[in-house]
């Protein structure tokens, strides 16, 4: 039966012919048999929950930055059409009646596919398309889907279309209405599974999003939405979802298991929540893990008050993995019970794409290939990302200098245009290229594969030196004669590349031999040493801005300008203008990796 929105109570009844449990007269004990013997055995029931988490935009195995089949070292595979044949498969081996299928969010941003039906040529628009998310979703047959913090990118009147457009709810029971506190999307859903046994197994789905939409998505949703911990509504709603009959209760949740956080003190709740919630909340059998972007085929967290463990699993980003949650239920006194509980994953690379979902989104497909190898521009010569993490190579250099200019363009004629400018940018893909000669819309874009906007804000010499150090933790520290293996010095505390900053306009060497935080040396200005009361204009992407990563000092800094393109259409609109990318009028070695003043590369 279709969902209804307007009382958050999903009710989707699995089909299936219902086998009719007839009475028995008593026998004498003395007569019992083994027909006896076989009633009393336990009625029992199996059912399969599959998930996926972080699909991204993903439907196809192809990956529009290099215009060509999705590959890694690993050779895995992605998309939801691989996703699909999974599925069918296992519908197939466990019967389509006794499997549910779920997503824990992230789910409209990540592809080119998914960006241009939310900025080329929007689903917002009048008449406009149905989200190719959507289509191969609703085809699949999803039952519920939780909200993830990439939802609130495109804002939310496309993540409401997104919504109307899906035959499944969209759960976040902690994403509020900031002004009545009630739930802007539905908490739950609550689904039926007809058994042989007489009476139907109740299974309900509650959706948990991440508190850090607040943050990284503050244009988006402040004064509309509010996010509480996940631990908080968890309490709240699945005692309730006891109480209305629901024999298995599932989490579905946008939030890792590592119990950090990004945001630092930001705000007062974990971003990396699930194992918590497993751990404090009484009443909950499995969570779907999101958000972390790991593989984690089975992970079983006991709960304080009940002694029982909580199985959580996280299938791999972007349609790589499928995760199976076996249950086995008894019927034990009027009710069922569950008895247990299993997780594993399925590798998408094991099979074929399904013909019904490519053959569906075919045209949508073409439309957004056409579109990525559009030339812009062109470039003196080719640039590579693949020494980003450990050089200063002249692909970084072009988003920071594409990011300073058009703050600079921005302060002209304000009081802060005397001020000089620097920038913040990551290696957000070591596979991101610009060849020389023809320039694509997909090369640029490949450059920056976030949805981040662009900010400038207000700092000090001292603070940017502060900035510098925490930044530089990325680096393994390695002593002096130490041999060095560029695979192995980046990374540290599993600190990803996006969370690596250099920034751009300062000179400056980073000693991996001395501990954190003791590492910026020679940082200079124009040749000279920087004034620690010295002010500066930072250019800086949103996600950090507002606290993604943790990086001290700039979401308390005075933001002097705002934008709401994304810098990837920055950079496209940028190259667009200008015809011939070369990299000698923008790209110098600004900073440098060494031990004791000896530069390691």
């Amino acid at each position: 039966m279709a969902f209804d929105r307007r009382t958050f109570m999903g009710t989707t009844a699995v089909t299936g012919a219902a086998v009719a449990l007839t009475g028995a007269t008593s026998t004498p004990a003395a007569a019992a048999g083994p027909q006896d013997a076989e009633r009393r055995k336990p009625r029992t029931y199996a059912f399969t929950v599959m998930g996926t988490t972080d699909l991204h935009g993903n439907v196809f195995n192809w990956d529009y930055f290099t215009d060509k089949e999705f590959d890694d070292k690993a050779h895995n595979d992605v998309g939801l059409a691989k996703i699909s044949t999974l599925v069918e498969q296992v519908r197939a081996e466990k019967g389509r009646r006794n499997t549910l299928l779920i997503d824990a969010g992230d789910t409209i941003q990540g592809t080119q596919l998914s960006y241009y039906y939310a900025k080329v040529d929007p689903i917002t628009a009048r008449r406009g398309p149905v989200h190719p998310m959507a289509q191969a979703m609703n085809a699949i047959g999803y039952d519920a889907a939780a909200l993830g913090n990439h939802e609130f990118n495109y804002g939310i009147p496309v993540l409401r279309k997104f919504e109307e457009q899906c035959d499944f709810p969209l759960l976040g029971a902690n994403a509020l209405d900031a002004k009545t506190l009630r739930p802007a999307f539905a908490p739950y859903s609550m689904h039926r599974l007809r058994t042989p046994c007489g009476r139907d197994v109740k299974v309900a789905v509650l959706g948990l999003t991440n508190p850090g939409i607040a943050l990284w998505d503050k244009a988006n949703v402040q004064g509309k939405m509010t996010f509480p911990g996940l631990e908080e509504q968890a309490a709240k709603y699945v005692p309730r979802l006891r109480s209305m009959g629901a024999d298995v209760v599932i989490v579905s949740a946008h939030s890792g298991s590592s119990g950090t956080s990004s945001y630092g003190d930001q705000l007062p709740y974990v971003e990396n929540a699930a194992a918590l919630v497993a751990e404090q909340v009484p009443g909950i059998d499995a969570i779907l893990v999101g958000h972390a972007h790991t593989e984690i085929p089975e992970y079983r967290v006991k709960n304080r008050a009940t002694g029982k463990d909580v199985v959580l699993s996280e299938p791999l980003k972007w349609g790589q993995r499928l995760t199976l949650f076996d249950f086995e239920l008894t019927w034990e006194k009027g009710r069922w019970s569950v008895a247990k509980v299993a997780a594993k994953v399925l590798n998408s690379n094991t099979v074929a794409e399904d013909a019904k979902i490519t053959r569906l989104l075919s045209d949508e497909h073409r439309k957004v290939v056409a579109y990525v190898n559009q030339v812009i521009g062109t470039s003196t010569q080719a640039m590579s990302s693949a020494e980003g993490p450990v050089k200063d190579v002249a692909i970084i250099d072009l988003i920071n200098h594409v990011q300073a200019e058009t703050v600079k363009a921005a302060l002209a004629g304000t009081e802060w245009a005397a001020l000089p400018v620097l920038s913040q940018a990551s290696c957000f893909s070591r596979t991101a290229a610009i060849p020389a000669g023809k320039v694509t819309i997909r090369d640029a874009a490949g450059l920056y594969p976030f949805e981040n906007t662009l900010e400038a804000r207000l700092l000090t010499g001292a603070q940017l030196k502060e900035y510098l150090e925490f930044s530089a933790r990325y680096f393994v520290r390695t002593a002096s004669g130490d041999a060095v293996d560029p695979a192995k010095l980046t990374n540290a505390e599993g600190i990803p590349d996006y969370n690596y900053d250099a920034v751009y306009g300062f000179s400056y060497d980073i000693d991996i031999a001395q501990p954190a935080g003791s590492r910026i040396t020679g940082l200079s200005f124009q040749g000279k040493p920087v004034d620690p009361a010295a002010q500066f204009v930072l250019a800086v992407n949103n996600y950090r801005a507002s606290g993604g990563g943790n990086f001290p000092h700039v979401p308390q800094a005075r933001q002097l300008w705002a934008n709401s393109d994304e810098i990837r259409n920055t950079i496209i609109q940028w190259v667009k203008a200008k015809g011939t990318v070369d990299p000698a009028q923008f790209a110098t070695v600004d900073w440098r990796l060494t031990r004791a003043g000896v530069p390691v590369f």
